[in-house]
Protein backbone atom coordinates (compact mmCIF):
# COMPACT_ATOMS: atom_id res chain seq x y z
CA UNK A 1 0.00 0.00 0.00
CA UNK A 2 1.28 3.79 -0.99
CA UNK A 3 1.52 5.82 1.64
CA UNK A 4 0.42 9.77 1.07
CA UNK A 5 2.63 11.46 3.71
CA UNK A 6 2.71 15.08 4.51
CA UNK A 7 5.58 17.44 6.50
CA UNK A 8 6.15 20.57 6.86
CA UNK A 9 9.58 22.02 7.39
CA UNK A 10 11.13 25.78 7.00
CA UNK A 11 8.33 27.17 5.25
CA UNK A 12 8.18 24.01 2.68
CA UNK A 13 5.57 21.99 2.34
CA UNK A 14 6.45 18.49 1.08
CA UNK A 15 3.83 15.63 -0.09
CA UNK A 16 4.91 12.18 -0.62
CA UNK A 17 2.77 9.90 -3.25
CA UNK A 18 0.48 12.59 -4.20
CA UNK A 19 -1.93 12.07 -7.07
CA UNK A 20 -1.20 14.53 -9.89
CA UNK A 21 -5.29 14.35 -10.77
CA UNK A 22 -5.87 16.79 -8.38
CA UNK A 23 -3.12 19.59 -9.74
CA UNK A 24 -3.85 18.85 -13.66
CA UNK A 25 -6.67 20.64 -15.93
CA UNK A 26 -7.18 17.06 -17.35
CA UNK A 27 -8.08 16.07 -13.65
CA UNK A 28 -6.03 12.30 -14.51
CA UNK A 29 -2.27 11.30 -13.97
CA UNK A 30 -0.86 8.99 -11.38
CA UNK A 31 0.96 10.11 -8.20
CA UNK A 32 4.25 12.15 -7.70
CA UNK A 33 7.31 10.95 -5.77
CA UNK A 34 6.83 14.27 -3.98
CA UNK A 35 4.98 17.43 -4.33
CA UNK A 36 6.57 20.32 -2.73
CA UNK A 37 4.65 23.86 -1.79
CA UNK A 38 7.00 27.07 -0.68
CA UNK A 39 5.86 29.46 1.44
CA UNK A 40 8.21 31.93 -0.48
CA UNK A 41 10.89 32.00 -3.52
CA UNK A 42 14.15 32.21 -0.98
CA UNK A 43 12.57 28.92 0.89
CA UNK A 44 12.33 27.29 -2.71
CA UNK A 45 15.44 28.05 -3.56
CA UNK A 46 17.22 26.75 -0.09
CA UNK A 47 15.34 23.43 -0.44
CA UNK A 48 16.35 23.05 -4.34
CA UNK A 49 20.18 22.94 -3.65
CA UNK A 50 19.35 20.51 -1.04
CA UNK A 51 18.03 18.35 -3.90
CA UNK A 52 20.53 15.36 -5.57
CA UNK A 53 21.40 16.84 -9.05
CA UNK A 54 20.09 14.11 -10.75
CA UNK A 55 16.55 14.18 -9.09
CA UNK A 56 14.11 14.93 -11.75
CA UNK A 57 12.25 18.05 -11.52
CA UNK A 58 8.55 19.30 -12.67
CA UNK A 59 7.21 22.92 -12.67
CA UNK A 60 3.85 22.78 -12.02
CA UNK A 61 1.68 26.09 -11.87
CA UNK A 62 -2.39 25.61 -12.80
CA UNK A 63 -1.44 22.09 -15.01
CA UNK A 64 -2.77 23.72 -18.02
CA UNK A 65 -0.57 21.97 -19.90
CA UNK A 66 0.49 18.77 -18.83
CA UNK A 67 -0.35 15.41 -18.56
CA UNK A 68 1.37 13.14 -16.40
CA UNK A 69 0.93 9.62 -17.18
CA UNK A 70 -1.13 6.77 -15.06
CA UNK A 71 2.12 5.38 -13.56
CA UNK A 72 3.21 9.24 -12.31
CA UNK A 73 6.32 10.94 -12.00
CA UNK A 74 9.11 9.15 -10.20
CA UNK A 75 11.21 13.07 -9.02
CA UNK A 76 9.84 16.13 -7.34
CA UNK A 77 7.06 18.55 -8.52
CA UNK A 78 7.65 22.35 -7.59
CA UNK A 79 4.23 23.95 -7.57
CA UNK A 80 4.59 27.48 -8.22
CA UNK A 81 0.83 28.45 -7.75
CA UNK A 82 0.53 30.58 -4.45
CA UNK A 83 4.26 31.82 -4.79
CA UNK A 84 6.47 33.61 -6.89
CA UNK A 85 3.18 36.22 -6.92
CA UNK A 86 4.68 39.13 -7.36
CA UNK A 87 3.25 41.86 -9.82
CA UNK A 88 4.49 45.91 -9.82
CA UNK A 89 4.38 48.31 -11.83
CA UNK A 90 8.40 49.70 -12.15
CA UNK A 91 7.39 52.68 -14.14
CA UNK A 92 4.82 53.94 -16.76
CA UNK A 93 6.33 51.54 -19.47
CA UNK A 94 7.83 48.75 -17.14
CA UNK A 95 5.82 45.39 -15.53
CA UNK A 96 7.71 43.44 -13.11
CA UNK A 97 5.58 40.03 -12.39
CA UNK A 98 6.21 36.55 -10.69
CA UNK A 99 5.88 33.74 -12.14
CA UNK A 100 3.17 32.67 -10.19
CA UNK A 101 0.95 35.00 -11.63
CA UNK A 102 -2.09 33.98 -13.69
CA UNK A 103 -1.72 35.14 -16.77
CA UNK A 104 -5.31 36.39 -17.09
CA UNK A 105 -4.28 38.45 -13.81
CA UNK A 106 -1.48 40.14 -15.86
CA UNK A 107 -3.73 41.11 -18.80
CA UNK A 108 -6.32 42.78 -16.31
CA UNK A 109 -3.39 44.28 -14.29
CA UNK A 110 -1.81 45.96 -17.81
CA UNK A 111 -5.10 47.10 -19.07
CA UNK A 112 -6.08 48.53 -15.97
CA UNK A 113 -2.30 51.09 -15.46
CA UNK A 114 -3.33 51.86 -19.44
CA UNK A 115 -0.28 49.53 -21.09
CA UNK A 116 -1.44 47.88 -24.40
CA UNK A 117 -0.45 44.54 -25.84
CA UNK A 118 -0.70 42.32 -23.11
CA UNK A 119 -4.08 41.52 -23.87
CA UNK A 120 -3.82 38.49 -25.32
CA UNK A 121 -2.61 36.93 -21.82
CA UNK A 122 -6.64 36.31 -20.73
CA UNK A 123 -6.73 33.93 -23.19
CA UNK A 124 -3.97 31.94 -21.73
CA UNK A 125 -5.11 29.50 -19.01
CA UNK A 126 -1.69 29.38 -17.13
CA UNK A 127 0.64 30.96 -15.08
CA UNK A 128 3.40 33.37 -15.84
CA UNK A 129 6.22 30.89 -15.64
CA UNK A 130 4.41 28.13 -17.92
CA UNK A 131 3.91 31.23 -20.59
CA UNK A 132 7.52 31.86 -20.46
CA UNK A 133 8.44 28.49 -20.92
CA UNK A 134 7.07 27.95 -24.03
CA UNK A 135 6.82 31.39 -25.23
CA UNK A 136 2.22 31.34 -24.93
CA UNK A 137 0.12 33.28 -26.96
CA UNK A 138 -3.27 33.62 -27.93
CA UNK A 139 -5.50 36.01 -30.52
CA UNK A 140 -2.47 36.60 -32.26
CA UNK A 141 -0.42 38.16 -29.34
CA UNK A 142 3.38 36.17 -28.32
CA UNK A 143 4.77 36.26 -24.68
CA UNK A 144 8.60 36.63 -25.19
CA UNK A 145 8.26 39.86 -27.73
CA UNK A 146 7.60 41.87 -24.42
CA UNK A 147 10.15 40.31 -22.70
CA UNK A 148 12.75 42.76 -21.17
CA UNK A 149 14.73 40.82 -18.00
CA UNK A 150 13.88 37.54 -16.88
CA UNK A 151 15.22 35.77 -13.48
CA UNK A 152 15.52 32.22 -13.10
CA UNK A 153 16.74 29.46 -10.68
CA UNK A 154 19.05 26.86 -10.89
CA UNK A 155 19.79 23.66 -9.19
CA UNK A 156 22.12 25.39 -6.91
CA UNK A 157 19.67 27.29 -5.46
CA UNK A 158 20.65 30.60 -7.55
CA UNK A 159 18.38 33.10 -8.45
CA UNK A 160 19.70 34.60 -11.51
CA UNK A 161 19.01 38.04 -13.73
CA UNK A 162 19.43 37.26 -17.90
CA UNK A 163 18.10 39.69 -20.22
CA UNK A 164 15.78 38.81 -22.76
CA UNK A 165 18.51 38.33 -25.71
CA UNK A 166 20.47 35.41 -23.72
CA UNK A 167 17.48 33.10 -24.99
CA UNK A 168 16.00 32.35 -28.64
CA UNK A 169 12.58 32.22 -28.70
CA UNK A 170 9.56 31.06 -31.95
CA UNK A 171 6.54 29.75 -32.40
CA UNK A 172 5.40 27.64 -28.83
CA UNK A 173 9.39 27.55 -28.01
CA UNK A 174 12.25 29.33 -25.92
CA UNK A 175 15.63 27.70 -25.91
CA UNK A 176 18.94 29.46 -23.02
CA UNK A 177 21.34 29.94 -26.09
CA UNK A 178 24.57 28.64 -23.33
CA UNK A 179 23.57 24.99 -22.83
CA UNK A 180 25.49 25.71 -19.48
CA UNK A 181 21.86 28.11 -18.42
CA UNK A 182 19.65 25.12 -20.04
CA UNK A 183 19.00 23.46 -16.10
CA UNK A 184 17.00 26.61 -15.46
CA UNK A 185 13.68 27.55 -13.90
CA UNK A 186 11.78 31.00 -14.66
CA UNK A 187 10.91 32.87 -11.62
CA UNK A 188 9.67 36.19 -12.83
CA UNK A 189 9.57 38.44 -16.05
CA UNK A 190 10.03 42.20 -16.53
CA UNK A 191 7.91 43.19 -19.55
CA UNK A 192 8.07 46.45 -21.16
CA UNK A 193 4.35 47.72 -22.89
CA UNK A 194 3.56 50.71 -24.73
CA UNK A 195 0.72 53.05 -23.17
CA UNK A 196 -2.67 52.74 -25.13
CA UNK A 197 -3.07 55.72 -26.84
CA UNK A 198 -6.17 57.93 -27.48
CA UNK A 199 -7.40 56.31 -30.31
CA UNK A 200 -6.26 52.88 -29.39
CA UNK A 201 -8.43 50.18 -30.92
CA UNK A 202 -7.76 47.22 -29.13
CA UNK A 203 -10.14 44.72 -28.25
CA UNK A 204 -11.38 44.60 -25.29
CA UNK A 205 -10.34 41.69 -22.51
CA UNK A 206 -14.39 41.16 -22.19
CA UNK A 207 -14.67 41.05 -25.58
CA UNK A 208 -11.27 38.45 -26.46
CA UNK A 209 -12.96 35.99 -23.68
CA UNK A 210 -16.24 35.82 -25.10
CA UNK A 211 -14.59 34.98 -28.60
CA UNK A 212 -12.37 32.28 -26.67
CA UNK A 213 -15.91 31.10 -24.83
CA UNK A 214 -17.70 31.10 -28.38
CA UNK A 215 -14.87 29.04 -30.05
CA UNK A 216 -13.71 26.89 -27.42
CA UNK A 217 -14.62 24.23 -25.01
CA UNK A 218 -14.36 26.39 -21.41
CA UNK A 219 -15.21 24.80 -18.02
CA UNK A 220 -14.72 21.45 -18.73
CA UNK A 221 -11.59 19.34 -18.12
CA UNK A 222 -8.99 19.74 -21.15
CA UNK A 223 -5.08 21.38 -21.44
CA UNK A 224 -6.16 24.28 -23.90
CA UNK A 225 -4.61 23.76 -27.38
CA UNK A 226 -3.33 19.87 -27.87
CA UNK A 227 -0.99 20.57 -30.92
CA UNK A 228 0.55 23.63 -31.94
CA UNK A 229 -0.10 25.11 -35.69
CA UNK A 230 1.65 23.71 -38.50
CA UNK A 231 3.02 26.42 -40.98
CA UNK A 232 0.36 28.01 -43.06
CA UNK A 233 -2.25 25.96 -41.35
CA UNK A 234 -4.13 25.01 -38.50
CA UNK A 235 -3.94 22.01 -36.76
CA UNK A 236 -7.75 21.84 -35.31
CA UNK A 237 -8.84 22.34 -39.18
CA UNK A 238 -6.92 19.46 -40.27
CA UNK A 239 -8.21 17.08 -37.28
CA UNK A 240 -11.48 18.39 -38.54
CA UNK A 241 -11.00 17.54 -42.06
CA UNK A 242 -9.74 14.05 -41.07
CA UNK A 243 -13.62 13.87 -39.12
CA UNK A 244 -12.31 13.19 -35.60
CA UNK A 245 -14.37 15.87 -34.08
CA UNK A 246 -16.15 13.04 -31.47
CA UNK A 247 -13.61 10.73 -31.53
CA UNK A 248 -12.91 9.08 -28.43
CA UNK A 249 -10.53 7.06 -26.67
CA UNK A 250 -12.06 5.49 -23.25
CA UNK A 251 -13.07 8.79 -21.61
CA UNK A 252 -11.22 11.08 -24.00
CA UNK A 253 -12.74 12.70 -26.60
CA UNK A 254 -11.44 15.01 -29.27
CA UNK A 255 -13.85 18.49 -28.45
CA UNK A 256 -16.92 18.73 -30.99
CA UNK A 257 -16.89 22.44 -30.33
CA UNK A 258 -13.02 22.97 -30.90
CA UNK A 259 -10.84 19.74 -32.88
CA UNK A 260 -7.42 21.11 -30.89
CA UNK A 261 -9.04 20.06 -27.52
CA UNK A 262 -8.94 16.89 -25.73
CA UNK A 263 -11.67 16.22 -23.26
CA UNK A 264 -11.48 14.33 -20.37
CA UNK A 265 -15.09 13.52 -20.50
CA UNK A 266 -15.84 10.34 -18.45
CA UNK A 267 -13.28 9.38 -16.45
CA UNK A 268 -10.31 9.35 -18.95
CA UNK A 269 -7.43 8.07 -17.83
CA UNK A 270 -3.79 9.64 -18.66
CA UNK A 271 -3.47 6.87 -21.13
CA UNK A 272 -7.01 7.23 -22.94
CA UNK A 273 -6.03 10.93 -23.61
CA UNK A 274 -2.27 9.72 -24.54
CA UNK A 275 -3.41 7.24 -27.15
CA UNK A 276 -6.11 9.61 -28.77
CA UNK A 277 -3.34 11.96 -29.05
CA UNK A 278 -1.45 9.34 -30.46
CA UNK A 279 -4.15 8.68 -32.95
CA UNK A 280 -5.12 12.02 -34.12
CA UNK A 281 -1.11 12.51 -35.25
CA UNK A 282 -1.78 9.56 -36.94
CA UNK A 283 -4.69 9.89 -38.77
CA UNK A 284 -3.58 13.99 -40.00
CA UNK A 285 -0.25 12.25 -41.19
CA UNK A 286 -1.63 9.59 -43.27
CA UNK A 287 -4.25 11.97 -45.08
CA UNK A 288 -2.56 15.36 -44.61
CA UNK A 289 1.18 14.33 -45.03
CA UNK A 290 1.73 16.80 -41.53
CA UNK A 291 2.71 15.42 -38.81
CA UNK A 292 1.27 17.59 -36.12
CA UNK A 293 3.42 18.43 -32.89
CA UNK A 294 2.22 18.22 -29.45
CA UNK A 295 1.99 21.71 -27.42
CA UNK A 296 0.73 19.65 -24.32
CA UNK A 297 4.17 18.45 -22.01
CA UNK A 298 3.50 14.31 -21.36
CA UNK A 299 5.74 13.08 -18.25
CA UNK A 300 5.75 10.40 -15.99
CA UNK A 301 6.18 6.64 -16.87
CA UNK A 302 3.46 4.53 -18.26
CA UNK A 303 1.45 2.35 -15.81
CA UNK A 304 2.37 -1.72 -16.27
Amino acid sequence: MVMHVMNKVDDITIIENEPMARHTSWRTGGMAKRYVQAQSLQALAAYIATLDKNEKLLWLGLGSNTLVRDGGFNGTVIATQGVMTQLELLDENTVYVGAGVASAKLARFCSKHGLAGAEFFAGIPGLLGGALAMNAGAFGGETWPLVVEVETLNRDGEIIKRQADEFDYGYRFVKAREQKNQDEWFVSATLSLPKKSADDNTIDIKQLLAKRAQSQPTGVASCGSVFRNPEGAYAAQLIEDCGLKGKAVGGAVVSQKHANFIINENNATASDIETLIELVQKTVAEKHGVVLQQEVKIVGEKKS
